[in-house]
């Protein structure tokens, strides 16, 4: 496994570092433009179940839904049973496809109903044809007084979350929690090299902790609002300085919440990128419709990345 992803890496690291302009990004599954805001995905490994987060255009609604792909079409089957009361979001899903770990302001006991700060919650099913069991909040200390949000695990089940509890650099960050036999150790926030003064988050972790992927706000050297950034592992074990990648990828909007299907060399993410110019001619009601609830409409939307349809890439793909 870990000789499959370094590979795959190294084929996709000049592509997502020099982001070509004519990268071939694509919004996935029709299905969801029916949602006026769709963000975070998470697909099995087995390519025929997703997870994706459903919002109100101002996010005071946020449900998890569970999408499987049937007769060559993704389709939206349900909202996940314990989801649709309170902010749920941000899914990830084991490499097991038996538990899904996600964010959530839930109260830490049924019995309550106010709302508390976000934690990392987690749900757990018996085999693939079980129903989810009750969320769990996985406690400290990961979990804190704070919000953590956007879980993301290695194969070892290390968990790379985002947090805004105090620190020397900045105001959200991204930490680390090593899995231990007795849970999770303290978690710790990764360097400079990834962490600044302003805001990290949103992290996606290699299933071998070769790389990093994660939202930076508004860096100098960026396109505009969040960018995505990628940092890799060295030899000697540290983080080397994130690099952009690049309008290939990014846009002027906020582009966030990565999630990458290695199998199918597909890097997948949320932007809130817009299609629509300064000076539009909207004659007919029809017209204006169909462009207000198109993609790249400004509201948050989920895009993918197919190496294969990048002229770059296919030039430089190793044998």
């Amino acid at each position: 496994m870990k000789t499959t992803i370094n590979f795959f890496f190294l084929c996709l690291v000049p592509f997502l570092i020099n982001g070509q302009t004519d990268t071939q990004i694509h919004a996935v599954f029709e299905t969801l433009e029916q949602f006026p805001k769709v963000r975070d995905i998470a697909i099995s490994n087995r390519g025929d179940e997703a997870f994706i987060t459903v919002q109100s255009p101002l996010g005071e609604v946020s449900v998890l839904l569970q999408m499987r792909y049937v007769d060559g079409l993704w389709k939206a089957t349900e909202i996940l049973p314990f989801s649709g009361k309170y902010q749920d979001m941000e899914p990830f899903l084991s490499a097991n496809n038996l538990t899904l770990y996600f964010a959530s302001n839930r109260p830490l006991s049924s019995k309550d109903t106010i709302v508390k700060d976000f934690d990392i919650w987690k749900v757990e099913r018996k085999n693939l044809k079980s129903s989810w069991g009750k969320p769990i909040n996985i406690g400290a200390p990961v979990n804190t007084k704070y919000n953590e949000f956007y879980p993301s695990l290695s194969a070892n089940d290390n968990m790379y979350f985002t947090s805004d509890q105090p620190s020397d650099l900045g105001k959200d960050n991204i930490w680390v929690s090593q899995k231990i036999k007795q849970g999770y150790t303290r978690p710790i926030i990764l360097p400079k090299t990834i962490n600044s003064d302003g805001y990290e988050f949103n992290a996606f972790i290699a299933l071998d902790e070769s790389y990093l992927i994660f939202s930076g706000y508004n860096r100098k050297e960026g396109m505009g609002s969040g960018d995505l950034y990628i940092s890799f592992k060295t030899k000697n074990g540290s983080w080397a300085i994130a690099k952009n990648l690049g309008e290939g990828i990014n846009s002027p909007a906020m582009d966030y919440c990565p999630f990458v299907d290695e199998k199918n060399k597909t890097l997948y993410f949320t932007s809130k990128r817009s299609s629509y110019k300064k000076v539009n001619n909207f004659r007919s009601l029809e017209k204006l419709m169909r462009a207000l609830n198109k993609n790249k409409n400004g509201q948050s939307r989920v895009y993918k990345v197919s190496m294969e349809d990048s002229s770059f890439f296919k030039k430089n793909k190793r044998q």
